[in-house]
């Protein structure tokens, strides 16, 4: 892997992860299309151990505070009566499902899951229900009031993110609306919920990511500069959802995966 192409995708990743578009998805589109070749399912989960450390300084109080709350409802019963409780339990349940699909479909993730066909199906058909989301979810629920049933629904969500074009954040958000949470309140519990399953499987993949050709400094260099942009990207979207609706990101993804299809029917690009 050349420089150019480190600093390249570690930009990508960075301006990607948090937005519902699709990081591991954008990662392999550019590498295809300018680069011709896949950096590998293993590089975008250590990569992205930059954009979940952007998360956990931007989010250091909130997450200090349900971590301390869950460790004192542990042993007292007065503190379980903290909605930071419920909300740090919820998290955990939500891990679960793709931890669990993500050691089961191993093999596929890594390999058929990547194909530049799906990749652009699944913009589409996600992005399209990303917007039936906007349009119809109440948007009138906090964090707080989530229940264990939406924290399941919304932790299967996140897993669907397994699939390079889905979304991390995409999944999670559009579930959340349908729930009918408050947009910034989806765009919120995305990023919390997404720190142990992003960071398990980052340290998961750190054996396998110099077995190609990408060594240990290009790695770090990567995984800098999408800490650096992922924090910037972190602060601009909570500006953005708490004025704006997602529409902006539903006609993105769609014409993104109508334009790769594009490519790939002409031959411009390979699947594989």
């Amino acid at each position: 892997m050349s420089w150019l192409e480190v600093v390249v995708l570690g930009l990508v990743q960075g301006l990607t992860e948090f937005l519902p578009i699709s990081s591991s998805g954008h990662l392999r589109i550019v590498s295809g299309l300018f680069f011709g070749n896949d950096p590998g399912a293993a590089f975008t989960a250590v990569s992205q151990l930059g954009t979940e450390l952007a998360v956990l300084i931007y989010f250091a109080k909130d997450i200090w505070r349900l971590v301390s709350v869950w460790f004192r409802g542990l042993r007292d019963p007065e503190a379980r009566l903290n909605p930071d409780y419920r909300v740090a339990w919820l998290v955990i349940l939500g891990t679960i499902p793709i931890g669990v699909l993500g050691v089961l479909f191993q093999d596929a993730i890594e390999t058929v899951a990547r194909n530049l066909w799906l990749i652009a199906t699944t913009l589409i058909v996600f992005g399209i229900l990303l917007g039936l989301a906007e349009r119809y979810g109440a948007q009138r629920r906090t964090i707080e009031q989530l229940t264990v049933k939406d924290g399941i629904l919304l932790g299967f969500a996140q897993a669907l993110a397994l699939i390079p074009g889905v979304s991390r954040s995409g999944g999670t958000i559009t579930a959340g609306l349908f729930l009918g949470l408050e947009r910034a309140a989806a765009v919120r519990y995305s990023f919390l919920l997404a720190i142990p399953a992003v960071v398990a499987a980052g340290v998961f993949q750190l054996k396998d990511v110099t077995a190609g050709d990408t060594t240990v400094p290009q790695m770090v260099v990567a995984t800098v500069i999408a800490f650096v942009v992922g924090y910037a990207v972190i602060a601009w979207l909570l500006r953005f959802v708490e004025r704006n609706s997602v529409y902006v990101f539903v006609a993105y993804r769609i014409a993104l995966g109508v334009a790769l299809m594009a490519a790939l029917g002409i031959g411009a690009v390979s699947a594989t």
